[in-house]
């Protein structure tokens, strides 16, 4: 009997975009169970890609390129983003400072400069609204490096500017908003692909702090110094935005809580709205099998991710979830225990680095093997 299955992972960060993903697991799949019937519905958080699943998304969408920006590590970087019908302007923040684009990780003087670069294009053509998706940054600096970029002075005890990078918002001890752009008359939304604050131990330097090249010395820095420009922006009440606390407001090294203090916007779950753009949500209800992925599988997997969300609409309609991932740090299981069928790349290809040579061939051959124990082939 024919089956309908939906092919949905998330990009998998420095290897493959999440349409490529979506392509090559589709073929294995389709090698032993080539009679049913597959959606291709790439799927991002606001992280790695979302661009580019917007665009596969939207027919209408048009991709502008706005030339080098300035790059995490301060190299150039091409910049790019999306006009969606209606004036809406959407910006990849992964796209022009990710992690992936460091020569080396400078978790405390990575910069989200470009990002701003790339936003005072998009709203010089006259955009009305403006969606920024956060995710797989390579800094820690509050957003500092993109807002002043689009205007903010941020100085020290000597009157001069500070530099960038989030450990040097700690000689931080004055700003002013006068030379910034307003934000679009539509408003700015923040997609963000996890539920952290701005600081503590769930929060932007103490959590992701890591993955970024961060030592615990360097974490204790960053923290401080987030603290410490936090409550500089908040004197006064002038930013009523700037709550540290608020969900999310830690995503991309905290670049959620410098755009929703200082431009008042708002943050939505990212994998929940581009899978809303998407069709995912209906597209599961109705599947038999859903087949989700990302490079790693662990338990940030779980707090706002693209494979969160879908396992839980899989859940709750009954449909069949399969897991893809480049490595499982986890074993994924559903709400009462019960494990969900997974394969990792680098058990296939026998490594990591294996699977990152050639992820085409071993997303292929995991979805032959999906086909296999989801679907009843031979």
């Amino acid at each position: 009997m024919a089956l309908s299955i939906v092919v949905a992972p998330d990009s998998f960060k420095g290897s493959l975009t999440a349409v490529e993903a979506t392509r090559a697991i589709t073929a294995g799949w389709l090698s032993i169970r080539p009679d049913d019937s597959v959606l291709q519905a790439p799927q991002a958080d606001g992280g790695e890609g979302t661009l580019d699943t917007i665009e596969a998304a939207v027919p209408a969408a048009v991709r502008h390129s706005v030339g080098p920006v300035t790059g995490p590590d301060y190299r150039p970087t091409p910049g790019e983003w999306l006009e969606l019908p209606g004036g809406i302007a959407v910006v990849e923040l992964a796209q022009c400072a990710g992690l992936p684009l460091m020569q080396q990780l400078d978790a405390r003087g990575a910069t989200s400069r470009g990002v701003g670069k790339v936003i005072r294009a998009a709203l010089a053509t006259g955009a009305r609204s403006l969606v920024i998706a956060l995710g797989g940054s390579a800094s820690t600096d509050g957003g500092i490096g993109a807002l002043r970029a689009l205007g903010l002075e941020v100085t020290g005890a000597d009157g001069r500017p500070i530099g960038d990078g989030g450990a040097a918002l700690a000689s931080a001890t004055g700003y002013s908003t006068s030379g910034m752009l307003p934000p679009p008359l539509g408003g700015v939304t923040l997609l963000t692909d996890v539920t952290a604050p701005l600081l503590g131990p769930h929060g932007a330097a103490a959590i992701f702090g890591p993955q970024k090249g961060a030592g615990p010395d360097d974490i204790v820095e960053l923290e401080a110094a987030l603290a410490h420009f936090a409550a500089l922006l908040g004197t006064g009440g002038r930013t009523p935005g700037a709550d540290p606390t608020t969900p999310g407001s830690g995503a991309a090294g905290g670049t959620a809580w410098g755009f929703r203090a200082l431009w008042h916007a708002s943050i939505e779950p990212g994998a929940a709205s581009i899978a809303a753009l998407t069709g995912l949500d209906r597209a599961i209800q109705t599947a038999d099998v859903v087949l989700l992925g990302e490079g790693r599988f662990d338990e940030q997997s779980l707090t706002g991710k693209v494979v969160s969300h879908a396992l839980g609409v899989a859940e709750s309609s009954g449909t069949t979830p399969g897991i893809i991932a480049g490595q499982l740090g986890i074993t994924p299981t559903n709400s009462v225990g019960d494990p969900i069928w997974a394969t990792e790349l680098a058990s296939l290809a026998g490594s990591a680095d294996a699977a990152i040579a050639d992820p085409v061939r071993w997303l292929t051959e995991a979805g032959a093997r999906a086909a296999r124990a989801l679907g009843g082939g031979s």
